[in-house]
């Protein structure tokens, strides 16, 4: 089944309450969270989170774009977060093994995310513990950017890996997805798709998020 979780990096923060009930039909909310040091800009934190989680049930994907994640995981899964995803470069191996047990503690959902110059490989030592791998298909830290298909390759790589050794663990693809690009991701193995202005920009919200669900 094809998952979808609309980006809020793409909503009009002015009236982000009912921007958010626009979207209240996917899978999973998309919260991205940037510190200007791991990527070159800054979006929402913490009391973002904490306000979004009070007028939603949402399931809430939370990105961390930021560097040693390690020192906050915990806090954002405290505040709300239901899937807390980070990136393996951010962070030594000691402390991404203890931020998985940790959340997994609590009783979220783990997911590592990998940027376009990482290869797949480096989340292989972690992958039987996670509930997610996100797949940047751009660089990460700015919306509305061109989708990257030379990363279909790392997609088909990672879906051979996991379904070869029998795990459950979701690939999500985040980065210049629309109907055309979510294609060829599910065709190379992803099912959880990231979308923000492409639903965002929509009058018809709710068709959209059908229409990519179905692709």
């Amino acid at each position: 089944m094809i998952k979808v979780a609309p980006s809020i990096l793409s909503a009009d923060y002015t009236k982000l309450g009912q921007e958010i009930n626009s979207v209240s039909g996917a899978d999973y909310l998309h919260f991205d969270v940037m510190d200007g040091v791991f990527v070159p800009n800054i979006s929402i934190g913490l009391p973002v989170l904490e306000s979004v989680r009070k007028i939603t049930d949402m399931p809430l994907d939370v990105h961390l774009m930021i560097i040693e994640p390690y020192r906050f995981t915990t806090r954002f899964a405290e505040a709300g977060a239901d899937i807390v995803v980070f990136h393996v470069e951010a962070e030594t191996p000691e402390n991404i093994n203890k931020a998985i047990d940790e959340l997994h503690n609590l009783k979220k959902r783990v997911g590592l995310s990998i940027k376009p110059n990482t290869s797949a490989e480096a989340v292989i030592p972690y992958i039987e513990k996670l509930d997610m791998v996100l797949v940047m298909t751009v660089e990460p830290g700015f919306g509305g950017q061109k989708f990257m298909p030379q990363m279909l390759p790392k997609i088909s790589k990672l879906r051979e890996h996991i379904d070869g050794h029998g795990l459950k663990c979701d690939i999500e693809v985040d980065g210049g997805i629309n109907l055309e690009t979510a294609k060829i991701c599910v065709h190379a193995g992803a099912n959880v798709l990231v979308a923000g202005s492409d639903i965002f920009e929509k009058a018809d919200r709710a068709g959209r998020i059908a229409e990519l669900r179905a692709v």
